[in-house]
């Protein structure tokens, strides 16, 4: 990242849920899941190229690193539509 986050990330990682003020966001009702879906998209293996430490270093993360990259660029493919 060009900047750096002044996110205080190990007060969020030891903060507990009851620590967390939803109070500013409305409840969702038996009515909300009444309709919700689960939507899959489905997946398509493929061939890709990344640069060796790049993915090595996805993989240093542990399991569910191709899941991991995935999730990187589906948000990149959303904030980009």
């Amino acid at each position: 990242m060009v900047t750096t986050s002044k996110t205080n990330w190990n007060r969020l990682k030891n903060m507990k849920d009851e620590d967390i003020d939803t109070s500013n966001i409305p409840e969702l009702g038996d009515d909300f899941f009444k309709n919700a879906m689960i939507k899959t998209v489905g997946k398509k293996p493929i061939t890709i190229r990344l640069d060796k430490d790049v993915l090595e270093w996805f993989k240093s993360q542990g399991q569910g690193y191709q899941s991991r990259i995935n999730q990187l660029l589906r948000r990149y493919m959303e904030t980009h539509q």
